[in-house]
């Protein structure tokens, strides 16, 4: 993840929802409902009437639908939407077939609702105008710190120490293109002496302390891991191996394969802490029941020392090598989408100055293993923060 700065947790945040997504995102997906008539209308309208920076829904949707939204100028054309951009030109060269991506653009969006999925982890739904975002399912979206005002002071110590611009973050997104929302979950990032170099800026901000209403501009949309275009003649089933926040892409994929009626079977592994840390573990309950046989979830956690109370599909460590060839018996035919954190840049510069090997981290092991099984390598999907 990116480093930043971090703010204090308060006990409960009164303006998180505590529900599910799934019925949200429902409700959010329904066709009768049109941005002149959105549920929270009356709520947001007033928001806007005591915070003259908030506009009214009904301005956000004349402005989508009346001008186009121009391009974000180069001074915002940070490392990492750099980086994101080239990584998905790549892509693209690598898949002649694919049509071209809609082009990278800044919109306004405003906060329709903040759903606390975990203790520590929120999902931001955005109202984006009367338009459909295009996207592919697994995609990201950035979100710059300097439109904050409340962030202020923290952006301008972390540009005065390292020298340059502070960066856009960057932040999966759960929703699906099929989607009439946007939604991305934010996990907060924690400030581990020795590990993190900066304390975290951007996460712990938007995990507690954005309510609806809220307006931001988001810069969108850009990354590789998305599904091939010609995966189901490739595939009948994906295996996805996830730990922590790395489960956000994958629930934007395994979404848009199940309710958009691809013939594909979907294998989760999923790897937390504990059984209160997993996030959408409702929702994924959901889905299976609403898809029987096309979705199978196996939890597998860390710092519980019984899981026989949570069901037979819970499993007691990490990702192993062993757990994935238990569930991955044809591993040549396998084609799988991980995400989680990974070796970051910082821990790779501190054990190069100790002369050591940095220890790998969720994804390297899971990289490892799916080698050592046998996954081929092209079939492997992989995308990390850290």
């Amino acid at each position: 993840m990116q480093p930043g700065g971090r703010t204090a947790r308060p006990a409960r945040m009164p303006h998180v929802e505590e529900h599910s997504l799934m019925a949200t995102l429902d409700r959010l997906d329904d066709p009768q409902e049109s941005a002149a008539g959105l549920a929270a209308t009356t709520a947001m309208t007033a928001m806007t009437a005591m915070s003259p920076s908030v506009p009214s829904v009904a301005e956000m949707a004349a402005a989508a639908s009346a001008a186009p939204v121009a391009p974000p100028p180069a001074e915002v054309e940070d490392e990492l939407l750099e980086a994101a951009l080239d990584a998905q030109t790549q892509a693209g060269q690598a898949r002649p077939g694919r049509a071209a991506r809609p082009r990278i653009r800044e919109f306004e969006a405003i906060v329709e609702e903040a759903i606390r999925e975990t203790a520590d982890t929120t999902t931001l739904v955005f109202f984006t105008g009367s338009e459909r975002m295009e996207y592919e399912a697994g995609q990201f979206l950035t979100i710059r710190p300097h439109q904050f005002p409340a962030l202020d002071r923290f952006v301008k110590f972390f540009e005065d120490v390292k020298g340059k611009r502070e960066p856009a973050r960057a932040y999966s997104m759960c929703s699906a293109p099929h989607d009439r929302r946007v939604a991305v979950t934010i996990k907060e990032e924690l400030y581990i002496t020795g590990a993190t170099k900066y304390p975290p800026l951007m996460s712990p901000f938007l995990t507690y302390r954005v309510p609806p209403g809220t307006r931001m501009v988001l810069t969108g949309f850009g990354g590789p891991y998305v599904l091939p275009p010609d995966i189901e003649s490739r595939t009948d089933h994906l295996i996805h191996v996830c730990a922590g926040s790395g489960i956000v892409p994958n629930m934007s994929i395994i979404r848009h394969c199940l309710e958009t009626g691809m013939k594909l079977r979907h294998i989760l592994i999923y790897g937390n802490k504990t059984w209160d840390d997993i996030i959408f573990r409702r929702q994924f309950e959901e889905l299976a029941a609403r898809h029987p046989g096309k979705l199978d979830v196996v939890h597998a956690l860390s710092r519980e020392a019984d899981v026989s109370r949570y069901g037979s599909n819970v499993r007691t460590g990490r990702v192993s090598e062993a757990l994935l060839r238990e569930h991955i018996p044809d591993p040549a035919a396998a084609h799988v989408f991980t995400c989680g954190p990974g070796i970051g840049k910082f821990e790779r510069q501190a054990a190069r100055e100790k002369g050591e090997e940095p220890q790998p981290r969720f994804l390297e092991t899971v990289l490892s293993g799916l080698k050592a099984i046998g996954v081929p390598r092209a079939h492997v999907h992989h995308e990390m923060y850290g």
